[in-house]
């Protein structure tokens, strides 16, 4: 099931977040500003309870995914790819018809979930992580 975040579900977001994106992991601050602002935040949840959660970011036309987080146990399940579809549609019932997303270019996954998805790549920031990484630059139509 997917459902939008609270602030019940801020330790797990917080634990998903730091298992998902180690030394880019946004702090406990940075987190809960993601559910108490403007962002939209949704939750993939099961009988264990959360597993992972996705948040975008809208200024229609245009809406930008600003993180995809999966917990360690839930990952290559189908978590990201619901995820994903789910705030595709909900930012295309909210009038945007672009989604936008940087990826670490060294998390292959994530760039191959993307690619699946048919985002294009569309530039790279060099060095852009603190690891080092580049940051590719992806977009999808929505409309």
């Amino acid at each position: 099931m997917i459902r939008a975040a609270g602030l019940r579900d801020l330790d797990t977001l917080e634990s998903i977040e730091q298992a998902s994106f180690g030394s880019d992991a946004w702090s406990a601050a940075q987190v809960r500003d993601e559910l108490q602002g403007e962002r939209l935040v949704l939750v993939h949840v099961d009988e264990f309870g959360v597993q992972g959660f996705a948040s975008i970011r809208l200024f229609v036309p245009d809406a930008e995914l600003m993180r995809i987080g999966v917990g360690l146990g839930s990952r290559r399940q189908g978590v990201a790819t619901r995820l994903l579809e789910a705030v595709e549609d909900a930012a295309r019932s909210r009038g945007a018809d672009r989604m936008l997303l940087e990826v670490a270019a060294d998390n292959q996954p994530a760039v191959a979930l993307y690619r699946r998805a048919g985002y294009r790549e569309t530039g790279r920031r060099r060095a852009y992580y603190r690891s080092g990484a580049d940051a590719v630059l992806m977009d999808r139509n929505l409309a």
